[in-house]
């Protein structure tokens, strides 16, 4: 996914019609392109081969190109091999990257060939894909000079810290630098703690930095424009809507105290833009490309200023604990090896969760869609945690599903334009195409798909994927009409991100040129499946025919009648399939940007135990306590951002009272 800066003005005035791209807190991946930064030149030290055997006969020294594919696309190098098959430099032509994930992933991963002269090189946390990618392309370059690959491929790396321990000692320790760990980390600061912050990748603001919008209730932004909500409604029926399974102290904090958020953060300079939604409140981020670097500066400002470190790749491995069982400090382990045992009166667990952790996923929620959150988050904050006696929470397994995926995007985007390529992805998103379960049965009023939670949570419901049925007759419509061919009611509710390349082309009367070929390579790579007939579609794509060609001609006579006796489908959204093939299938995937909760807090945002009491010394902000605001799942819009800032200013600020309390 890409963030242009040339299609900014046209994306915000996009977004004031798309409320499926507004759930944010831990939002789907948006991407920056920026080329990767100067290469560096080998190291003065890599002045020999990767070991010490002879140079093959056949090698030969030069400039190779290779690529790779990435994250976000391909990763195209080239790499400069001497006569003595030393690595002397690594330029990266071409990326389309995360900035300041995947980019700093590519610099980091060429630094340690360079200086290494080793291919023997961990993936950087957080940006495995990146890491991989630049891994691979440099090896490809390799094989092309008939260079000893298996030698660069073995050869020991040797980490200067391995064996070392460093004792640091802080007031108050914040684990984790994503939006809540900062904004803990810089309240407590202000409170006159020392901190130290530590985070286990390279990058500063975690998923902050792949949202769009927050929400920060009655912010002086929303009242100055007009736009108040009544909080005494805004709390009941936030309460009905999850069914009494919450914390209401929790709820009623958020929204009573998160409007002062949208202050302290504008007086940080980190400022967001008020945008009023359809009634919603609703705050965009600061342009992508700079919100790294105002989280660093509020931490230059409050949290170094004050005697404090930010420690970044630098992962967190258990927390010590005193002789009551009161947290003390925690053992993280440095990207050099270096082990850090680092004592704090008060500790804030601030990791993001686990929805990286896809087994983990799976058994706590049964969901086996797309991580699209980052993928360093793996719940070792949890379980850390869990080990010193917190409270696994009652409502534990809920996840932030958001948009839907197509999974032929990706190796569709390497043979066809992107527009052409996200054809399939555009279908999920229209409410006039029948969508069956894995077992060919219709599990829903396909107008949920005009909303992002709705499509999300009833397609991950009903399992692993679901699957858009598309006629002959419906193609030959979109080649004609475009999505006016579908009778299409509106734009697909896709993030904007996903159409920024092909902004000309996304309208409704654009015909889909090449429709045929596109379905056709779909099917080719096993992204979906094709039958002539409703039967062989049906057994190609693992349905039961039966109970597929029921549905279909159950789906049909709604569509003769204007009658949906299955689900009570509008009229308007009814389009017949046509009555010959070939058919096809695509297969639809949920995307999962966060898991939501994990620990259980009191309003203090300390973490509780078994008997729903304090653990001393231990408190948690953001993804890992947004348990207490909903039931099984979130159901927000714009509130996971928004309260992950919220609860990292007061948590921060509750964190460092515990902490100088005890001096």
């Amino acid at each position: 996914m890409r963030k242009q800066a040339t299609k900014r003005v046209f994306l915000i005035t996009v977004c004031l019609v798309l409320v499926l791209s507004l759930l944010s807190g831990c939002s789907g991946n948006n991407s920056a392109a920026p080329a990767a930064s100067e290469q560096p030149s080998a190291s003065p030290q890599a002045s020999q081969p990767a070991d010490t055997s002879a140079v093959p006969a056949d090698f030969k020294a030069g400039t190779y190109k290779a690529e790779a594919e990435g994250k976000d696309g391909k990763i195209q190098v080239e790499v400069t091999l001497d006569d003595h098959s030393v690595i002397t430099g690594i330029n990266v032509v071409s990326q389309n990257e995360t900035a300041g994930i995947g980019v700093e992933a590519i610099n980091k991963v060429k630094e340690e060939i360079l200086s290494g002269q080793t291919l023997n090189i961990d993936a950087v946390s957080g940006a495995s894909e990146s890491s991989k990618a630049i891994l691979t392309a440099v090896e490809d370059a390799l094989k092309q000079a008939g260079g000893n690959v298996e030698a660069f491929k073995t050869k020991a790396v040797v980490k200067s810290g391995e064996g070392k321990t460093e004792q640091l000692s802080a007031d108050v320790v914040v684990v984790g630098a994503g939006a809540s760990g900062v904004s803990a980390a810089v309240s407590a600061a202000d409170k006159g703690a020392k901190v130290i912050l530590i985070e286990k990748t390279a990058t500063i603001g975690g998923a902050s930095n792949l949202s769009w919008a927050g929400k920060f209730y009655n912010s002086s932004a929303a009242l100055s424009s007009g736009l108040k909500v009544e909080v005494e409604k805004e709390i009941a029926d936030w309460i009905v809507n999850n069914h009494w399974r919450v914390d209401a102290a929790a709820i009623r904090q958020y929204v009573t105290k998160s409007g002062e958020t949208y202050d302290w953060l504008t007086g940080k300079g980190y400022t967001t833009t008020f945008l009023n939604f359809a009634g919603e409140q609703l705050h965009m981020l600061p342009p992508y490309e700079t919100r790294q670097e105002l989280l660093r500066k509020m931490l230059a400002a409050s949290v170094e200023k004050g005697g404090g470190q930010v420690i970044t790749e630098a992962t967190a491995q258990k927390l010590m604990t005193g002789a009551n069982g009161e947290v003390t400090g925690v053992v993280a382990k440095k990207s050099d090896g270096t082990t850090l045992e680092i004592a704090g009166a008060s500790v804030v667990m601030a990791t993001g969760g686990y929805a990286g952790n896809k087994e983990m996923v799976k058994e706590a929620f049964g969901f086996e869609g797309v991580n699209g959150g980052l993928g360093q988050n793996i719940g070792e904050g949890l379980k850390m945690s869990w080990e010193i006696g917190a409270k696994v929470p009652d409502n534990f397994g809920g996840q932030m599903l958001h948009q839907t995926l197509a999974r032929a995007t990706d190796k569709l985007k390497t043979q066809y334009e992107p527009f052409e390529a996200s054809y399939p992805m555009m279908l999920s998103y229209l409410p006039t195409l029948m969508n069956v379960g894995p077992s060919g049965a219709r599990f829903r009023d396909e107008a949920a798909t005009l909303t992002a939670v709705a499509a999300a949570n009833t397609s991950a419901f009903n399992g692993a994927y679901h699957l858009v049925i598309v006629s002959q007759a419906q193609l030959d419509a979109l080649k004609a009409k475009g999505m006016k061919g579908v009778q299409a009611p509106k734009l697909p509710g896709m993030p904007p991100e996903f159409y920024a390349s092909y902004t000309d082309k996304f309208t409704l009367e654009q015909p889909w040129k090449d429709a045929d070929k596109v379905f056709e390579s779909m099917v080719a790579n096993g992204d979906g499946f094709k039958g002539n007939t409703l039967e062989e579609l049906a057994k190609n794509a693992g349905m039961d025919p039966e109970v597929f060609t029921a549905e279909f001609k159950l789906y049909e006579e709604a569509a003769k009648t204007g009658t949906d006796t299955e689900f009570g489908k509008a009229k308007e959204y009814l389009v017949p399939m046509g009555s010959s093939g070939p058919y096809y299938a695509v297969i639809a995937e949920i995307n999962n940007l966060c898991s939501v909760g994990g620990l259980l807090v009191n309003t203090k945002f300390q973490v509780l135990n078994d008997k729903r009491l304090p653990v001393k010394g231990l408190y948690a902000v953001g993804v890992e306590s947004e348990g207490v605001l909903f039931n099984d799942t979130y159901v927000g819009n714009g509130v996971g951002l928004g309260y992950s800032f919220t609860s990292g200013r007061l948590g921060g600020e509750d964190a460092a009272a515990g902490a100088l309390a005890k001096e």
